[in-house]
């Protein structure tokens, strides 16, 4: 897909990047079923807590079928093969927790995820495109858009908690629709001067992130810290920057070397990144470094979104030129709106990781691992680590802190800034 070239005049626009106006990143309609020929995959897929309860979900891969990828013929089929693939690749690495990992994935598997996921510019894993963007389902088609109305197409262990995860994230990505149909009116009424309208979309956009922040709240309703730390965290869990993979998996049929990804993170979604690019918000070079990695796990039209925006001209910049008061608090308030969403990250990983991992290590301590505590069996590798590979609170809390650096300079950065602290 080529580039938006700054300073042309074609008004910027979503068009060309498989963005919905209704519904943002998320595919829109996603498929439940694939072609008859696939049933084997769906079979399975359909049944994996199940199939990882019983420590069957192995074997049963080993007796499939190798089915060839070709009969796939469109985007949706796609997307529902990778996702039907991911979750049993996930739970085929993890079934027997960190102390009984694979170190190749058959070829009955291995060799059709490849084709797919070479077909969708996506990596092999389990990635926040398929559990979330791509994994959803109305009970009621003409129903709202909200968790009793919301169903998942697969899952993964963990029971309630995983559905309340995923629709909780997908929820997310629906309240920040607003602020993406918004952003191609900032970037072209900074092209043509236009402070007014500017001003007015950064409003929008800071209401919609306010509405993110809202819609993350739910997951201390849905899910249950326990169940997400102990059970649900090792299957989005990849094999890079994973103490209990260190080599990676070999793909066998694909090569004979074994590959690195990353497990799903929230890094995974676009919609901050876009954020980022807009209101030039810069990263240091660890945390930069983790994040750009991360958009090679984004499908790819996403991908060269956040990339274009980055080549408009600066938003900053015009609204430190204008020296229009609306303009300017607009511009503020989105900065300070984005701080308080990943201020607010920082509070759920905190209560869903880290107090759980404390947890964790005082019953091994005192050799209550056999109470049977859901919290006291969680992999002891990811203690410190996110499921994609990131020293968890230190990135979280370094990004936070540069996305602080953002606020234009002449105003009371630091009295906005400690609202949120």
């Amino acid at each position: 897909m080529a580039a938006v070239v700054t300073g042309s005049k074609a008004p910027f626009s979503l068009d060309l990047y498989h963005v919905s106006e209704e519904l943002g990143f998320l595919l829109p309609q996603p498929l439940e079923e694939l072609p008859p020929y696939y049933q084997p995959w769906m079979d399975i897929a359909l049944r994996v807590p199940e199939l990882v309860h019983s420590h069957e979900l192995r074997s049963c891969i080993h007796k499939m079928p190798l089915l060839s990828s070709q009969f796939l013929e469109r985007h949706r089929e796609l997307r529902l093969a990778h996702l039907a693939l991911s979750v049993m690749t996930m739970g085929y690495a993890w079934q027997e927790g960190e102390n009984d990992t694979v170190e190749t994935l058959p070829r009955n598997l291995a060799v059709p995820y490849w084709e797919v996921s070479q077909r969708l510019g996506l990596p092999p894993i389990l990635t926040h495109a398929d559990a979330v963007l791509a994994n959803w389902k109305k009970r009621d088609p003409e129903g709202p858009f909200d968790m009793e109305n919301l169903e998942l197409l697969v899952t993964l262990p963990g029971g309630d908690s995983v559905r309340g995860f995923f629709m909780v994230t997908l929820l997310v990505e629906l309240a920040a629709v607003p602020a993406l149909r918004s952003i191609p009116i900032v970037i072209n009424g900074v092209r043509c001067g236009d402070a007014e309208a500017v001003a007015k979309a950064l409003e929008d956009i800071s209401q919609s992130i306010q509405d993110m922040t809202d819609a993350l709240k739910l997951m201390q309703v849905y899910v249950e810290p326990s169940v997400f730390y102990g059970i649900m965290r090792i299957y989005l869990s990849g094999w890079k920057d994973n103490p209990s993979m260190p080599k990676g998996v070999v793909y066998e049929g694909v090569q004979t070397e074994p590959m690195e990804y990353s497990g799903g993170s929230a890094a995974q979604s676009s919609l901050l990144h876009c954020f980022d690019e807009l209101l030039g918000v810069k990263h240091e070079a660890k945390s930069g470094a983790f994040l750009t990695r991360m958009r090679n796990y984004m499908p790819p039209a996403h991908k060269q979104l956040i990339h274009d925006i980055s080549l408009q001209p600066s938003l900053k910049s015009f609204v430190h030129q204008r020296a229009s008061e609306r303009l300017s608090q607009a511009f503020q308030l989105c900065v300070t709106k984005l701080l308080a969403f990943r201020s607010y990250h920082i509070n759920v990983v905190s209560r869903f990781v880290t107090v759980p991992a404390a947890r964790a290590r005082q019953l091994r301590s005192q050799g209550q691992a056999s109470e049977g505590e859901t919290i006291s069996r969680a992999p002891t590798a990811l203690e410190e680590r996110g499921t994609g590979g990131s020293g968890i609170m230190t990135f979280l809390k370094t990004v936070r802190d540069q996305t602080r650096d953002a606020y234009l300079p002449e105003t009371g950065r630091d009295s906005q800034s400690q609202k949120l602290t």
